[in-house]
């Protein structure tokens, strides 16, 4: 069982400073971490290869830095992995992202399984793993809460959806999106950080790329583009009312009233 996972490096603050002219996060010099959906998926791979065997990779897009997670996933258990790292990847939006994932993927070889997390604290658009596989042409399905049966041709997974739980049998090779709740993580091992302290991190760039279409990519391969990014205002005024039942039972009317979240 070939397996590939792909992680992300994320803030690790929600107090992070947002370039007004990219409307895209700035990432420098600030403290980064493993996207916590994707130690779900790191995890569930570990599983799998413990019944089943074969091996396990793992893939990021970022800058260099970006290598930290993979040595943490390292740490963990995975046999490899790869950093996609380019100037040319800078700003891309949900698609761009996607596709030159898949790029990447097809560059690092047959899989046949590629195991996502739900999706990323620094996104939430829970939308990259489901583009990925319609980019590469294979099934996907997304929510996955437990993995009920595997064979050498299928997968057979419960998907917790908005009102349903559905169960659904997906041929190889196939990508899945995991919940959170599917399996704990492992902490990362000292034992396996001495031993893989020195093992390469090969770093795939555009030029390593099938396509060599710049419009495919970054800020050039994104549809969408942000118009306006801005912290929402905080609101940080508090009153204090005293007195008894009645009397801020009364205030309280009267307040609502005021504010018109109820009518005369």
């Amino acid at each position: 069982m070939n397996i590939l996972v792909c992680i992300k490096q994320v803030p690790g603050t929600s107090d992070v400073e947002i370039d007004e002219k990219t409307g895209v996060l700035k990432r420098d010099g600030i403290d980064s971490k493993m996207n916590p959906y994707d130690l779900y998926a790191i995890e569930t791979a570990l599983k799998i290869r413990e019944t089943k065997g074969g091996t396990i990779k793992v893939l990021s897009m970022g800058p260099p830095q970006a290598a930290q997670i993979i040595r943490e996933a390292y740490m963990m258990g995975v046999d490899e992995g790869a950093l996609l790292t380019d100037r040319k990847f800078a700003g891309a939006d949900v698609l761009a992202t996607a596709y030159t994932l898949s790029q990447g993927i097809r560059k690092m070889g047959e899989f046949d399984l590629l195991l996502c997390g739900k999706m990323t604290t620094d996104g939430d658009t829970a939308q990259v793993g489901p583009e990925i596989a319609e980019f590469l042409q294979i099934p996907h399905v997304s929510n996955v809460r437990q993995i009920l049966s595997m064979d050498d041709k299928a997968i057979t997974v419960e998907m917790d959806m908005p009102e349903t739980v559905e169960i659904q049998e997906v041929l190889f090779p196939c990508l899945i999106t995991v919940e959170k709740d599917i399996y704990t993580p492992r902490l990362p091992s000292f034992k396996l950080k001495l031993k893989t302290n020195k093992r390469e991190i090969p770093h795939i760039t555009f030029r390593d790329l099938e396509d060599q279409d710049i419009y495919h990519y970054g800020l050039n391969g994104s549809p969408t583009q942000v118009l306006k990014v801005f912290p929402p205002p905080k609101n940080d005024v508090s009153e204090v009312w005293t007195g008894s039942g009645d009397e801020l039972g009364r205030r309280l009317a009267e307040k609502l009233k005021e504010l018109k979240f109820v009518r005369e």
